[in-house]
């Protein structure tokens, strides 16, 4: 988190936004209940039809307009736009 960030909605902030640290939890649900039936501890637990995550470990939330983008999304924008 070393990058500068520029938020790519208000295109003015530069200083000020919130780091969100994403933890996926794998679960299989009850599909009547919405109950937890099982709780995957790693992936290789995972049965055969539940895929693993693969998304962003890291969003980024400006905190003047709100806007919620991956994190290469500001610093991108930062880079086009050096101050």
């Amino acid at each position: 988190m070393s990058n500068a960030y520029l938020c790519p909605n208000c295109k003015s902030n530069r200083t000020r936004f919130n780091v969100i640290e994403q933890v996926p939890t794998s679960v299989k649900l009850d599909p009547a209940t919405g109950a937890v039936v099982t709780h995957y501890e790693n992936d290789e637990q995972l049965d055969p039809f539940h895929l693993p995550y693969n998304g962003t470990q890291r969003l980024v939330q400006c905190a003047a307009c709100g806007v919620v983008a991956d994190e290469t999304t500001f610093v991108k924008h930062a880079q086009h736009k050096p101050l």
